[in-house]
C-alpha cells in the first residue's frame, strides 16, 4: 500500500457537489492499494499514520502525532499512486489492485484507523472526487507498507 500524507489545517472532499468527508486539523491521506497488498498491510499503514510524529510540539519540533493534537484523518482512495510513468507517455496501472480488492483494503485501512480511536472522514471509493485542503507547513510524507519476502525459492548461485 502507498499513502501520501499531507498535514492540513482543514480538508474536504466532494462528489457531485456533495461533501462526503471533511476534517479540521490532521492528515489528508491519499491511499493507493497495489497488487498483493493484504489486510496486514492496511493495519500496518494505519498504525504508522496514527503514530507518525508529524505535528509540532511547543518548541516547533515534529514530536506529536495526530492523536496528541486531537486531529482527524481524511482518507481518499487514489489508485493513480500506482501509476508507472517510466515508459511512454501514458501511465500504466498494472501494479494497482483490482477494484474489488482495493475497495476491501481501503475499507480495512479506514477501520484500522478507527480502531485506534482517531476520527476518520472519507471520500467515496472509485468516484470522481474534488479535494480541497489547506496544507499546513507544508508537510508531506510518502509511506509504503514494507515489502513482503519473495515467495519463490532462492536461485542457486553459480
Amino acid at each position: 500500500m502507498r499513502a501520501v500524507l499531507q498535514r492540513v489545517r482543514q480538508a474536504r472532499v466532494t462528489v457531485g457537489g456533495e461533501v462526503t468527508g471533511q476534517i479540521g486539523s490532521g492528515w489528508l491521506v491519499l491511499l493507493g492499494v497495489g497488487q498483493g497488498d493484504t489486510t496486514a498491510d492496511a493495519e500496518w499503514l494505519a498504525e504508522k499514520v496514527v503514530h507518525l510524529r508529524g505535528f509540532p510540539d511547543a518548541q516547533g519540533k515534529m514530536n506529536r502525532d495526530v492523536q496528541d493534537v486531537q486531529g482527524a484523518v481524511l482518507v481518499v482512495s487514489q489508485f493513480t499512486l500506482y501509476g508507472d510513468c517510466r515508459k511512454g507517455r501514458r501511465p500504466s496501472f498494472t501494479q494497482a489492485a483490482e477494484p474489488a480488492t482495493a475497495q476491501s483494503l481501503y475499507e480495512a485501512f479506514i477501520q484500522a484507523l478507527r480502531a485506534w480511536g482517531v476520527p476518520v472522514a472519507t471520500g467515496r471509493f472509485a468516484a470522481d472526487m474534488q479535494v480541497e485542503l489547506i496544507n499546513d507547513g507544508p508537510v508531506t510524507f510518502i509511506l509504503e507498507s514494507p515489502p513482503r519476502p519473495d515467495p519463490s525459492p532462492d536461485t542457486p548461485s553459480r
